[in-house]
């Protein structure tokens, strides 16, 4: 069993996907970073806000040692205070599309970049109706 898991392991495929995992977390880093310090804040700005994700109804009491800010979405997350989160939802969901959409330009450039060369087509061979007839021919003997 190990030496088989050693084989898996050893395949090229396996090697691609850590690599590929590993450099996909980091981009989603850059995303999040583009998502929350760049594109949120220009449409929070244009929606009147400027922390997108200060957008959320309380769904319950605050409890009464917290001292924070009430608008203040972490803090009061933090605090246990029930929250209906859609400005955090609509972030996560922005940052989604810009990471699909990058992901899909990527693959999309690689495709034109190492677009396999079409094989020629397989010679054709006998039709049916040859091949039944040469097994006629050879069966009349």
């Amino acid at each position: 069993m190990l030496q088989e898991f050693k084989a898996f392991i050893a395949r090229g495929n396996v090697l691609d996907l850590a690599v590929a995992v590993i450099i996909g977390a980091a981009f989603a880093t850059i995303t999040t970073s583009l998502t929350e310090d760049i594109i949120m804040p220009v449409v929070g700005a244009i929606f009147g806000g400027a922390d997108f994700s200060s957008y959320f109804i309380m769904l319950g009491p605050v409890p009464e040692t917290y001292t924070g800010s009430l608008n203040d979405y972490a803090a009061l997350k933090k605090a246990g205070v029930p929250l209906f989160g859609y400005g955090q939802f609509i972030t996560v969901i922005i940052n989604f599309v810009i990471l699909a959409f990058i992901i899909f330009l990527i693959v999309r450039t690689a495709n034109k970049l190492f677009k396999k060369p079409e094989e020629p087509a397989a010679p054709k061979g006998p039709s049916e109706v040859e091949l039944l007839a040469e097994i006629r021919d050879l069966l009349k003997k």
